[in-house]
C-alpha cells in the first residue's frame, strides 16, 4: 500500500530497547479532508528519513500491522500500526497549460528525391 502527501513531522529516532529502535513520520494527505497519518519506520529503515524535511511531497510504501494483547485482568485488546518500508520524493507537477514544443521544421518537409508520378500505385 502507499500513502502520498506532505511531510508534516519527522521525529527523532527512539531507542525502545537494546535491540529495537523506531522513528515516526507524519504525512498529511492532500484531499478534501486532509488526514495526518503517523507512520513508523523501524530498525535499519529509520535511516531512510534522514534526507527528508517537513513540507516535502512524498510517497510512502507501508504495511498495516495488527497485534493482540491480553492484560493482567484477562481483557484482550487489539492494536494497529502503520509501518513504512520505503519513501520517495514526488516530483513537482509540470505547470498546466503549457504546449509541448513543436518538432523541427525539417521533419515536415517532403523527401528531396520524391516524384509523385513514380509512386502512384493507388487504383483511382
Amino acid at each position: 500500500m502507499e500513502i502520498s502527501g506532505k511531510v508534516k513531522v519527522i521525529n527523532a529516532e527512539q531507542q525502545v530497547s537494546a535491540a529495537f529502535k523506531k522513528r515516526e513520520l507524519v504525512v498529511t494527505t492532500e484531499e478534501q479532508y486532509p488526514q495526518h497519518i503517523m507512520i513508523e519506520f523501524t530498525q535499519d529503515k529509520c535511516d531512510l528519513l534522514n534526507n527528508y524535511r517537513p513540507g516535502e511531497a512524498v510517497k510512502v510504501s507501508i504495511n498495516l500491522r495488527g497485534r493482540e494483547w491480553t492484560n493482567p485482568q484477562g481483557e484482550t485488546k487489539y492494536f494497529n500500526s502503520i509501518q513504512g518500508w520505503r519513501i520517495e520524493k514526488l516530483q513537482a507537477e509540470a505547470p498546466q497549460g503549457q504546449v509541448p514544443p513543436m518538432p523541427a521544421k525539417e521533419a515536415f518537409e517532403p523527401a528531396a528525391n520524391y516524384k509523385e508520378e513514380e509512386h502512384d500505385d493507388l487504383p483511382f
